[in-house]
């Protein structure tokens, strides 16, 4: 079973995101921030990120510039998961190795979609 580690300081975000990654077949965990996520990381790498951009305690971009440096840290596909939609924004998340950007609010479909554009569904 492939893992999913949910980075986002919303519940209601990371609830709605659960649900469709396990009706997908994913273990999920979550964290309410990047640096949470990191401490997670540092335990169990998981397959595939969503990520959240605007976060307290440490941002989107942040975590994941932290995440690629990582020994095991180019393992898990990135997704941002954002309301920041526009291209400076995505060209930022990319350069910074995030693998897919998916704008929120998204449904099953969409994020279906994601995952296989980054071979995860």
């Amino acid at each position: 079973m492939k893992s999913c580690l949910i980075v986002d300081d919303s519940r209601v975000i990371r609830r709605v995101s659960r649900h469709i990654l396990e009706s997908l077949d994913f273990a999920v965990e979550e964290a309410e921030n990047g640096q949470q996520a990191l401490d997670q990381c540092d335990q169990t790498m998981p397959d595939v990120i969503l990520l959240d951009w605007n976060m307290p305690v440490m941002t989107g971009i942040e975590f994941i510039t932290r995440l690629r440096q990582h020994p095991q840290g180019r393992q898990p596909k990135v997704v941002f998961c954002t309301t920041e939609n526009d291209i400076a924004h995505i060209r930022e998340a990319i350069s910074a190795g995030a693998d897919e950007y998916v704008m929120k609010p998204f449904d099953h479909e969409t994020l279906q979609i994601k995952l296989q554009l980054v071979g995860m569904a």
